[in-house]
């Protein structure tokens, strides 16, 4: 499968995402999707549940180990600072995204922290995939905050 068949599967799993924003995340190892998560911060209570994170959590579980080499993760929305470093500290391989987030996103958008030569990791990072989709269901999530208001 390529990039876009992987990033439609991501953006499924965001669809999930219920109260949060509509974020998914899935982690693919020669070929097979090991790993998917959505954002579950407010259902959770909990300021570190990125799709990003649980999804390479899950990974590392699946594993057995806290080195995600081999791996790509595909993930709706550019990832912010901390995911972005959880990237370079998991040792992923590659950060497919749709959406450019213009004001957190750190993997080309405000920074580009996986990319960073003072690293002694980086990843590779593809960014757009699918951004227009990724866009409006993140667009359509925020009408309807907006809305409720």
């Amino acid at each position: 499968m390529g990039h876009d068949a992987w990033m439609r599967l991501a953006l499924e799993v965001a669809a999930q995402a219920g109260d949060d924003v509509p974020v998914g995340a899935v982690v693919v190892r020669e070929g097979e999707v090991i790993a998917s998560a959505h954002n579950r911060r407010e259902k959770d209570n909990a300021p570190f549940a990125h799709a990003e994170l649980l999804a390479m959590e899950q990974a590392a579980r699946a594993l057995g180990t806290r080195r995600l080499t081999g791996c790509t993760l595909y993930v709706t929305l550019e990832p912010c600072p901390m995911c972005a470093g959880a990237l370079v500290m998991a040792g992923i391989d590659r950060c497919v995204f749709g959406a450019f987030d213009r004001q957190y996103g750190c993997c080309g958008s405000v920074y580009a922290l996986p990319l960073d030569y003072h690293f002694a990791h980086r990843v590779e990072v593809i960014g757009g995939v699918l951004e227009e989709e990724a866009g409006a269901l993140l667009d359509a999530f925020f009408a309807r905050q907006r809305a409720a208001r």
